[in-house]
């Protein structure tokens, strides 16, 4: 099935499951398997892992109905889809702005989320090569100092490793949606879930792994604050790629006759599902081996690669954990790319390829390249008070996307409205509630979560 829009030919998903795949594989990414995990570790294990069962459902899963709402009403790009008609008047230009933050966002995350794709591949080929050779145990002297001369200290390679992993989303993304994406996450996310259950099944059957699911699972009621449940909330929104148009591209491609209720709720089950396996992937090696848990984002460079090298097949199991990370990466690149491309191709008329080569050679080149060489040549070069690649994850984290999603939230409420509820089409009595709770309760939530970022 296609629909025309600006002379732009679009498909729609094959069915419900391809794209719930395909959403799962946008959300999952390292949300998932790099920062929700050492997350855990920093914030008190089970505590936090309650409240981000609670948040997914407080926040998660009514989000991902605004942005399923607002995407599928016209079936247009992230930027269009906040213009258009409704009851009888079209709506003022101003709200396109929420859609140009949320595509800026989406530019400031790949800016430093293709380098960390660049930093998987060159931890994987280096347990390969044996550049890192972990099969005899090594200390956390060793490890640290790796990664400072790998990751930090070699710049042009990791550079290299970086357009390795541009041009595997190019060769994709090329395909188009159905082609490209629907595809490739057919393969891509049953792929992760092996190596998931492979790593899960190996770590929690290690000796003294209990402590870690101990601490994993039983939550220090002491540890909860309000400070960290707005800090759980603003995880949930980078875990569900909330705010920099993913959802809304993913579900202008969505059939009209799509049960928008059922997806974002097996989407928010699923996310917190795989996120949950990772946690059991992580924290039963790192308390088996006494490694701590609150070593913050280097966690999974720095510490893992300790425990791997402590563990019988260690180099084997280590190459599938980071192949988990790299499929991780690309099913949510790849979705993320396609924000930028899809207005591209809508806004100027522009070829598909032509789209894909733009946007991606303006990612490599002004955000991949000075996120790389801000830990390097540039790291005396600050803004906001930090590194150009810390810059790109605190602005767009922490102020695109939390103010696009509360601009969405209003949009739905106060713009939308009645016309929302009917592209909803769910029973009177939940869309009653679930738009007066996007239009009253998550705007406040929300503006909560930004004072206390900033």
């Amino acid at each position: 099935m296609t629909e025309q829009y600006n002379h732009i030919e679009r498909q729609s998903w094959s069915n419900r499951l391809t794209y719930i795949m395909t959403v799962a594989g946008a959300t999952v990414g390292f949300g998932a398997t790099w920062r929700f995990p050492y997350l855990v570790g920093e914030n008190g294990g089970g505590a936090y892992v309650v409240l981000f069962c609670l948040a997914m459902i407080v926040i998660g899963i009514p989000m991902i109905l605004v942005e399923n709402v607002i995407g599928r009403r016209i079936k247009v790009n992230a930027i269009d889809a906040f213009a258009g008609r409704v009851n009888g008047r079209n709506i003022h230009q101003g709200w396109k702005i929420l859609g140009y933050m949320g595509l800026l966002g989406a530019f400031g995350i790949l800016a430093y989320y293709m380098v960390l794709g660049g930093w998987v591949i060159n931890y994987i080929i280096s347990f390969i090569t044996g550049s890192l050779d972990i099969s005899t145990p090594i200390s956390a002297d060793i490890a640290s100092t790796y990664f400072q001369s790998s990751i930090f200290n070699n710049p042009l390679t990791i550079i290299g490793y970086t357009a390795v992993f541009v041009i595997v989303n190019y060769v994709i993304l090329a395909k188009g949606i159905v082609d490209g994406i629907e595809k490739s996450v057919k393969y891509l996310m049953p792929l992760l879930f092996i190596f998931l259950i492979i790593m899960v099944i190996r770590n929690i059957t290690l000796p003294g792994a209990m402590e870690g699911i101990h601490f994993y699972l039983m939550p220090d009621f002491s540890k909860i604050t309000p400070k960290l449940f707005v800090f759980v909330l603003g995880q949930v929104f980078f875990a569900l790629s909330l705010g920099f148009g993913v959802l809304i591209t993913l579900s202008s491609y969505l059939d009209k006759k799509e049960n928008l209720v059922k997806t974002a709720m097996i989407t928010g089950v699923l996310n917190t599902f795989i996120a949950l396996l990772a946690g059991f992937m992580i924290f039963p090696s790192l308390f088996s081996f006494g490694i701590a848990p609150n070593s913050g984002p280097t966690l999974v460079f720095q510490s893992l690669p300790i425990v791997f090298s402590h563990m019988w097949g260690g180099t084997v199991f280590a190459i599938i954990f980071f192949s988990l990370l790299i499929v991780a990466a690309l099913t949510t690149s790849l979705t993320i790319c396609e924000v930028i491309i899809t207005a591209l191709q809508e806004k100027t008329q522009m070829g598909r390829k032509i789209a894909i080569l733009v946007t991606l050679g303006a990612i490599f080149v002004l955000g991949n390249i000075p996120s790389i060489l801000g830990d390097s040549e540039w790291k005396d070069i600050t803004i906001v008070g930090k590194s150009i690649f810390d810059a790109f994850d605190y602005i767009s984290g922490n102020i695109l996307f939390i103010l696009t999603a509360l601009g969405s939230a209003i949009f739905v409420g106060f713009v939308l409205k009645d016309e929302a509820k009917e592209e909803l089409g769910a029973g009177k009595l939940f869309t009653s509630l679930w738009f007066n709770y996007v239009k009253y309760i998550i705007p406040i939530i929300i503006a909560i979560i930004f004072f206390s970022s900033l």
